[in-house]
């Protein structure tokens, strides 16, 4: 099965990166085939919808893996109360034919406790491409938001959290995949 994540940071060390790289690891673990698409070191161009406008590199590799793939994950750093502008940019560039009919898991990552606008802002954006909605979410804040040396996060609680729904998202991929 594959999976593509796009962590929708735009900082160094940003613990939305880092908790992508953990869910990664998960997922591979559980034998997914895991495409991590970093925003922060490949950058997409601002959208336009000018059909004059070259697709570069990068933008075509994230295009093409979405496509490719079975399943999405979506993560954001919360900035006032929404999703990074790095990954809306690089919704922008997506229609339903990406997206349809795939489920998608969001998860954040917040200075306070949760992120949950920004979550609920990726579930609209999802279903207006036509994207299927993981119901469970991962939401890391504060303090949960250290990693150790092994890029785990410190807390047990909230790897048991990610790894309980990354074992619901895989099986709800898994269903929608046989059934599209």
């Amino acid at each position: 099965m594959k999976i593509v994540m796009i962590s929708g940071s735009n900082r160094e060390g940003a613990s939305t990166t880092l908790l992508s790289a953990y869910v990664g690891q998960v997922l591979t673990e559980k034998g997914a085939e895991v495409t991590l698409v970093d925003l922060y070191k490949q950058p997409v161009p601002l959208y336009s919808p000018d059909p004059s406008v070259v697709e570069d590199e990068n933008l075509v590799h994230m295009k093409q893996t979405v496509m490719e793939a079975d399943g999405i994950v979506l993560a954001t750093p919360e900035y006032h109360g929404a999703m990074s502008g790095v990954l809306k940019n690089a919704l922008d560039h997506m229609d339903a034919q990406y997206v349809d009919g795939k489920v998608v898991l969001s998860m954040s990552s917040a200075g306070g406790a949760v992120g949950v606008s920004s979550l609920q802002q990726l579930q609209t954006v999802v279903r207006n491409l036509h994207g299927i909605n993981c119901p469970e979410w991962i939401s890391i804040g504060g303090a949960g938001r250290t990693f150790n040396e092994q890029g785990e996060p410190e807390t047990l609680q909230i790897r048991e959290r990610i790894l309980r729904t990354v074992t619901y998202f895989l099986s709800m991929t898994e269903t929608f995949r046989k059934s599209v």
